[in-house]
């Protein structure tokens, strides 16, 4: 009989329809069985010696919220025996005025060590919502859960995971302690999501997911000099196409919708052969040839509130002369759904697992170091700032000037005129700490929308005192001054727009949450508590 390896992952729902993924024990039929008679059923893919499956549901009625049941060749699988968690459910959205949309999200997660052994982080975000939701059946749940990016570290590994990979391999071989291939990215997925809150979380509210540097290699893409030096090593190829491969088996594809996903070439070659590793690895090489074949970017409606997930790591340009966070084809899809105004919206979220507004000193300090890598002080200045650059993590949207205000100029337009948005929120992770920043635009070019930068990490991972120092700093008068001094050693233009801190920062395991109603939009601010609990750090309301 086929066993559940991992899973079930409560992905896509709408109105009427879901996905759910899962990875069985061998070949079979994966079902998935509706209290309500609504089902679905998919034959598992097979990738490096592993089944997946992703089970689309239909005949789901809007609205509801009905148990569900995984069957594997005609044997259930799930729930499990004797589960201390309520059943998992599919709870399909209304989309009308009495339902409103709750969109949860942060980024940043070391999987937790087993619950018998110190967490020297502190209690998970994600585990201590499901306990509360574990508790409270009926209590307000998200309607997905947008996760931001290292959703896995592949370059920084348990002691647990640094002992099975030494039965493996010699560890003092590059690149030692970090995962080499795709059998051992599978080892991270299961440290990850058999946590067992986190697989009941994952079973049952749907989640939408995109990667960051963590998911590959820290600093990811950050320059064409660093691109160019870590293909020069040999582990690097099969990390990165390992990297891409687990992450469209785990993660890409249970974000796109049935009809999307079914037209989409890549899984039917998977689908269509005994093997799709070969298809898959294909695939990540020409990803990794010519990103800008490959989209990662992905749209999401709920209702009047649209979602428009996008790559910043994989679809970068990296000439210096030419430096863009996002490929042309990228850049060309966000704008495109941005201003898409065939089904109108009244809040627009944009996913980018970078914060797009940072503390302005270090908006400067990253807008002065691309300034020097692009040789404005000469090639002494240069090598300087290529150091700097990977030494300090200086990647972010500031260091890509004309994708920052690219991205600014946008969000101004999608914002404007008789069909604009109530709110317009750029939701990012990555910095270890949470706030809330919004723009300004001169008066001819102000936006009608409120537009927000809401930044919200880490899910579980450690806060070092210097972050916290650094970030409190770079947001003070002193700070800003200092900011200003880089800008004129980098003879670099003033920004079109200005920005002020609103909200933060704030420190520890959490997350935000979004509730939006109409044109109403809530903001709450939740953190894991030593006591295993989420304690209430910050409300605002935004519209």
């Amino acid at each position: 009989m086929a066993r559940l390896r991992l899973g079930p992952l409560l992905r896509y729902v709408d109105e009427g329809t879901a996905t759910v993924w899962v990875e069985a024990s061998r070949p079979c039929l994966a079902e998935v069985r509706c209290a309500d008679g609504a089902k679905g059923s998919a034959r598992t893919f097979q990738i490096d010696g592993h089944h997946y499956a992703l089970v689309p549901v239909t005949g789901l009625t809007p609205g509801t919220a009905t148990p569900y049941e995984v069957v594997l060749d005609g044997g259930t699988v799930w729930p499990e025996p004797d589960s201390r968690f309520p059943p998992s459910t599919i709870r399909t959205p209304a989309y009308d005025s009495e339902h409103p949309t709750r969109v949860a999200f942060g980024s940043c997660r070391w999987a937790a060590p087993p619950a018998d052994e110190h967490d020297p982080v502190g209690p998970d975000a994600l585990d201590t919502l499901a306990s509360r939701l574990a508790a409270d059946p009926d209590a307000d749940r998200p309607d997905v859960l947008v996760l931001l990016g290292d959703q896995v570290y592949a370059d920084e590994t348990s002691p647990a995971t640094q002992e099975w990979l030494a039965r493996r391999r010699e560890l003092t071989e590059p690149p030692g302690t970090e995962v080499a291939d795709y059998q051992e990215y599978t080892r991270l997925y299961y440290e990850s999501w058999l946590d067992p809150e986190i697989r009941w979380l994952l079973s049952t509210v749907p989640s939408s997911m995109v990667f960051d540097d963590h998911d590959i290699v820290d600093d990811w893409n950050t320059s064409a000099a660093w691109l160019a030096e870590m293909r020069e090593t040999p582990w690097w190829r099969e990390r990165l196409l390992s990297g891409l491969m687990s992450y469209w088996v785990h993660q890409h594809i249970g974000n796109l919708p049935p009809a999307e996903l079914a037209a989409d070439p890549v899984y039917r070659a998977v689908c269509e052969t005994p093997d799709g590793t070969d298809a898959l690895r294909a695939f990540a090489s020409r990803a990794d040839a010519d990103p800008a074949s490959v989209s990662w970017s992905y749209r999401r409606d709920f209702g009047r509130v649209r979602l428009l997930m996008v790559d910043s790591r994989a679809a970068r340009v990296l000439d210096e002369q030419n430096r863009s966070m996002l490929d042309p084809g990228t850049e060309g899809w966000l704008r495109e759904q941005a201003l898409d105004r065939a089904e109108p919206y009244d809040h627009l979220l944009i996913g980018t697992s970078l914060p797009w507004l940072l503390p302005h000193l270090i908006h400067d300090a990253e807008n002065w170091n691309a300034a020097l890598c692009r040789g404005e002080r000469g090639a002494r200045w240069a090598r300087f700032g290529e150091r700097l650059r990977r030494r300090a993590d200086l990647e972010h949207w500031a260091a890509f000037p004309t994708s920052f205000d690219g991205l600014g100029e946008l969000i101004a337009e999608a914002g404007s005129g008789p069909a604009a948005p109530a709110t317009i929120s750029v939701l990012s992770g990555d910095v270890h700490h949470a706030y809330i920043a919004e723009p300004s635009w001169p008066d001819s070019g102000a936006p009608d929308a409120r537009v927000l930068q809401l930044t919200c990490s880490p899910v579980h991972n450690s806060v070092p005192a210097g972050i916290r120092l650094g970030f409190r700093f770079g947001w003070s008068r002193a700070g800003r001054a200092l900011g200003r001094a880089f800008s004129r050693h980098a003879r670099a233009a003033a920004p079109r727009f200005r920005w002020r801190k609103t909200g933060g920062p704030w420190f520890g395991n959490q997350l935000m949450t979004l509730t939006l109603r109409d044109r109403a939009a809530r903001l709450t601010l939740d953190q894991a508590t030593p006591d295993g609990h989420l304690t209430r750090a910050a409300t605002r309301d935004l519209s």
